[in-house]
């Protein structure tokens, strides 16, 4: 498996760098302060994927908020999703609460849907999310982002809290696989 992932990572071809990302970062933030302001957000980081992009928002948000996590798979470390799994679920009551769902990726918008429709069904009174990246994908998607740091080309991505199989996630920039490593 080491020797696939360091395959995968050399070859990649880097499409954002860290200044780039941090330029993003910041955008999105500067967003949420402005559109976010006196409304005390619960900010749910999506599990693995948004912990980087969540870890370098958060200190950019000078709004008053909590913080949880959740965490809904559809990958468990392959290349394609199937099915969501809740592997784990907020112990921050979201009833009456404004909700941020800060995630890495936005691409076919199932697992982004799923939480948002888990926020509502708890009471959540409004919900907004954030990405790093939204995917271009050519067709309509289940739910859009509210604040997108990065539209990217549609290819297999990783770094900055993506994961190819379970790993790369701490890749310092997003990469995209060469084509042959996509299946």
């Amino acid at each position: 498996m080491l020797k696939e992932i360091n395959t995968v990572q050399t070859e990649a071809d880097l499409l954002v760098n860290e200044q780039q990302i941090a330029i993003a970062i910041t955008q999105i933030a500067e967003q949420i302060n402005g559109l976010l302001v006196d409304r005390n957000p619960l900010v749910l980081c999506v599990m693995n994927g948004g912990l980087i992009f969540t870890g370098q928002l958060l200190p950019q948000l000078t709004i008053a908020l909590t913080l949880d996590s959740i965490n809904a798979s559809r990958y468990h470390n392959k290349t394609s999703g199937g099915a969501i799994e809740w592997v784990n679920t907020p112990r921050t009551p979201i009833k009456g609460r404004t909700i941020l769902i800060v995630d890495d990726i936005l691409d076919e918008g199932v697992t982004l849907a799923a939480i948002y429709e888990y926020c509502l069904a708890h009471g959540a009174t409004s919900i907004y999310s954030a990405v790093l990246v939204n995917k271009l994908l050519g067709h309509s998607k289940p739910i859009y982002a509210d604040f997108i740091g990065l539209n990217l080309e549609n290819r297999y991505l990783f770094g900055y809290g993506m994961d190819y199989k379970g790993y790369l996630r701490n890749a310092p920039g997003i990469y995209a696989c060469k084509e042959h490593h996509e299946e």
